[in-house]
């Protein structure tokens, strides 16, 4: 497989009154054609801003692309013009936002917001755009396609409207899309359904998908490699088997250990992970995770980890920014 979209040295900042947000800082990674991406972190680590920096979402000012590249089939997006760009996000990459009540309009019917794309990137006339938008409907498990279209979003439920988001994404038929925490506000019956909804599509249309995700547990069965964020950084990058089965930042471990299971004794607490993420207004120095990890040196206030491969198998493209083996609490 080709590489789709390589992002390199990727800085976003918010200049705001009290002073500047220091969002994302230097994360680099790669995604091919039809692979599967998820992005795991806490909420404010820098993961969903990264995503829709490179669709030129962040309003400018107050933010601002400090540096880096986003390069999109030989093109770099950070680089487009707002022309330019529209063209992309309508027919190349699209975006499933994570709350689809405020994303569709109120006040205009389904069957517009999703013939728009149609009428605008592709061409078709209003009832070709019509037909597509039924059909689009059908493919993402709403019934009586046709019918609906006439309908407004407050007539669906939350895990329709999102099925609706999912058509529209789909409408132009991307080679990438970006799902910003699809399933957070529905329950985990709907939150199966849109997950099994869009590993069909992906095998139907053999696009690529970054899935945004603050829940390990969501992309053990949907996504081929995992990253996960921190304070704007990427602190560890693997096959989604590699993260499961052998986790290498102490980041990763603590989420882990909190994920809920099946099998844990009842008489065992959940883990917590201590303390609190840091203040994006200060300016990063040393290990952006040090204040709450278990195994910090001296060396981790100081110096900040580069995301480098790890163990004896580094050929398999397992990463982690970390100064400590976690396996055995010795410095690398």
């Amino acid at each position: 497989m080709g590489t789709l979209l390589k992002v390199t040295d990727l800085e976003i900042r918010f200049h705001i009154p009290e002073g500047v947000v220091y969002a994302v800082n230097g994360i680099s990674y790669i995604i091919a054609e039809g692979e599967t991406l998820a992005i795991v972190g806490e909420s404010g680590c820098g993961k969903s801003v990264s995503m829709m920096s490179i669709l030129g979402l962040i309003p400018i000012p107050p933010g601002e692309i400090a540096g880096g590249s986003a390069v999109y089939q030989g093109r770099d997006l950070l680089q487009l013009s707002d022309v330019e760009m529209e063209h992309v996000r309508g027919t190349d990459i699209s975006m499933v936002f994570q709350e689809p009540m405020t994303a569709l309009n109120p006040v205009l019917t389904i069957g517009r917001q999703i013939t728009e794309s149609l009428t605008t990137h592709l061409g078709m006339n209003d009832r070709q755009a019509e037909e597509r938008a039924a059909q689009l409907l059908e493919a993402v498990g709403i019934p009586d396609g046709v019918r609906r279209l006439g309908d407004y979003p407050h007539q669906f439920s939350g895990g329709m409207r999102q099925r609706v988001m999912i058509a529209i994404a789909l409408s132009c038929n991307p080679s990438l899309l970006i799902a910003d925490e699809p399933t957070t506000a529905l329950d985990v019956t709907i939150q199966a359904q849109i997950v099994e909804l869009v590993i069909q599509l992906r095998e139907q249309l053999g696009m690529a998908i970054i899935w945004i995700t603050h829940d390990l547990g969501v992309v053990a069965g949907l996504a081929d490699r995992v990253i996960v964020m921190y304070a704007g950084y990427i602190v560890e990058e693997a096959e989604v088997d590699s993260l499961y089965n052998d986790p290498r930042h102490p980041y990763t471990l603590a989420l882990l250990a909190a994920l809920p299971r099946a099998d844990r004794r009842r008489d065992r607490r959940l883990a917590s992970i201590p303390g609190a993420p840091p203040n994006l207004l200060i300016k990063p120095q040393g290990c952006p995770f040090a204040p709450r990890c278990q195994f910090v040196l001296d060396r981790c206030w100081s110096d900040t980890p580069v995301l480098t491969p790890t163990g004896s198998d580094h050929g398999n493209g397992h990463r982690a920014a970390c100064w400590v083996n976690v396996k055995t609490g010795a410095p690398r």
